[in-house]
């Protein structure tokens, strides 16, 4: 692997999308045709479905190398109970339960369970091969109108405050930068910087599929320059001023775990995107890197992404009134050759930017703001310094004079805007992993999330059902039946959002870079989505004999109050 993480992330670099396990169908989604009619599918689901899972031991099966981190701790896991978790026990089956359990066995052949079972004839298969998928379901209103209370209010905006500051006191994996202290010590700023990541102990290829030589790896993490840390520093101020990656180690090199997979790097952790406050703590031994705490991770940065700042100037920017919320996925300001540093700059989705006080009648950049809104950028001036330079961004582009109420339809809306885009491990590609799309489409109602699924799953603010490997399946099945919209689902180093249902059955929207269904023959097929997709939940396999069900580890009900 690329490094050994932190306690608080996972050391087989699973934080937030597991690609290693994707390609053993991990990562993946969705039984082909098994045909059963509608009314031998129900009577077997509200008779035997329950009973059958309680005899059934396929899902106490949880441990194996994918799952397993190098210190012998289960990856993504919590061992602890929830004792909210509904329990279901066997009910009676009396004469019409046998029976329709028979048939559903006969209908269903060798290689199906009831678990397996689609409503309806069978799984429609169109040409895209994604089973269980209409075009008429890729459009978010689809499934906002068969949404039962779709714009209830489901947290308001103080509620929403209140929980954000508790996530910054309570969580580990996240930083309040405005409660560091003025000074820092080196035993601090090395152990963020270690805690990161570990020298490489195995082999690393590069984009050409060639083995990274040991001296090279060794060059990059003594990059780091830990010797140069003083004993005490004070503590610097900064802000991002485009969207830059965050690294474990101060290099651009992007390294592979094998020579055949050249998408995952194993070096690329998150991004900061314009606005975003850090606190600047060291500095690599080429110049070219910083090393940040920004509220969500600590990594390394390019110099040249980050402004730095008066302590007051950069805290303050994110209270600043009035602003616009983007609620798009990633619209951009208008171009000027007037102001380059502004020109052109995406935002992504829930950045929260201030507008300039600026007359509404004065040109901007060469050009009339009446049609565009006026906004107050952070930009880095020669010295490296911190400024502001106005920047206009359409009205017609997606923003908000607020962040948008929590709501189902607006869960719904936001996580569709996505849909299709090019996944991303740790935000690359200029896209998004899972656990950053979840992010971004709840940072755009101002609910603030932990970076990685790892964190995400187990935060103490958020409601949420724990499983370990005593939770029987009908618990699970009684669990993925309570699911609300926006709700998250996670698994081993993945996370899903629940989008509704269809004939009872549960789907869901995930940023995922595999998708693996069992073809016809019974074998795992991978349908090789490597985006933000959608997709049935009950048919997505995690190798041949396992489901993400079996999988699941923790539901998270992000929009509850805990």
């Amino acid at each position: 692997m690329a490094s050994t993480r932190a306690p608080h992330a996972d050391p087989t670099g699973q934080d937030a999308d597991d690609p290693v396990g994707a390609r053993h169908g991990f990562q993946q989604d969705v039984p082909q045709t098994i045909c059963i009619s509608r009314l031998v599918y129900h009577a077997a689901t509200r008779w035997s479905i329950i009973y059958s899972c309680r005899i059934t031991h396929w899902h106490h099966v949880f441990i194996d190398s994918l799952n397993t981190r190098a210190d012998g701790v289960m990856a993504s896991w919590d061992m602890g109970r929830n004792m909210r978790t509904q329990r279901s026990g066997p009910r009676p089956f009396g004469r019409a339960g046998w029976l329709a359990l028979a048939l559903a066995i006969a209908l269903a052949g060798p290689t199906a369970t009831a678990r397996d079972l689609p409503a309806g004839s069978a799984w429609q298969v169109p040409a895209s091969g994604v089973i269980g998928v209409q075009e008429a379901y890729l459009d978010a209103a689809f499934w906002v109108a068969r949404t039962t209370d779709a714009d209830a209010v489901l947290m308001d905006r103080a509620a929403i405050d209140a929980r954000n500051a508790r996530l910054l006191r309570e969580d580990a994996s996240m930083h309040d930068l405005a409660a560091l202290p003025s000074t820092l010590a080196r035993t601090q700023v090395a152990g963020w910087i270690e805690d990161l990541a570990s020298p490489p102990a195995r082999p690393l290829w590069d984009e050409a599929g060639k083995p990274v030589p040991k001296a090279a790896l060794e060059a990059i993490v003594g990059n780091r320059a830990l010797a140069a840390i003083p004993a005490q520093q004070v503590a610097r101020y900064g802000m991002a001023v485009r969207r830059a990656a965050l690294r474990a180690f101060p290099t651009e090199l992007r390294v592979f775990s094998n020579p055949d997979d050249t998408d995952i790097d194993r070096f690329q952790e998150s991004a900061l995107f314009p606005g975003d406050p850090v606190v600047i703590v060291h500095a690599s031994a080429d110049g070219r890197w910083r090393f940040v705490v920004s509220p969500r991770y600590a990594a390394w940065v390019e110099a040249d992404a980050v402004a730095e700042g008066e302590r007051t100037t950069v805290l303050a920017y994110a209270a600043r009134t009035p602003y616009r919320v983007v609620t798009g996925a990633k619209p951009r300001t208008v171009y000027t050759r007037e102001e380059p540093r502004v020109s052109e700059l995406q935002l992504d989705m829930g950045a929260r930017i201030p507008l300039a006080n600026a007359a509404p009648d004065a040109p901007v950049n060469g050009q009339h703001p009446y049609a565009a809104w006026i906004l107050d950028l952070p930009v880095r001036d020669p010295d490296g310094r911190l400024g502001f330079a106005p920047a206009l961004m359409p009205r017609i582009a997606d923003t908000a004079g607020d962040y948008l109420p929590l709501t189902r339809a607006n869960l719904l809306r936001q996580a569709f805007k996505f849909l299709g885009e090019r996944y991303g491990w740790g935000h690359a590609y200029n896209g998004r992993d899972c656990s950053g799309f979840v992010s971004e489409v709840y940072r755009s109602m101002g609910v603030q999330l932990p970076r990685n699924t790892s964190d995400q799953a187990v935060s103490p603010v958020f409601a949420r059902t724990r499983f370990d490997q005593s939770s029987t399946r009908a618990e699970r099945m009684a669990a993925v039946a309570a699911l609300d919209v926006g709700d998250l689902i996670y698994i081993p180093g993945h996370v899903m959002m629940f989008a509704g249902r269809i004939d009872g059955q549960p789907y869901v929207i995930h940023d995922t870079n595999g998708g693996t269904i069992l073809g016809a023959d019974g074998e795992p097929r991978s349908l090789r989505l490597n985006g933000v997709s959608l997709t049935p939940l009950l048919p997505l396999r995690f190798g041949k004999d396992h489901d993400y069900v079996d999988r699941i580890t923790n539901i998270v009900r992000v929009a509850k109050a805990q």
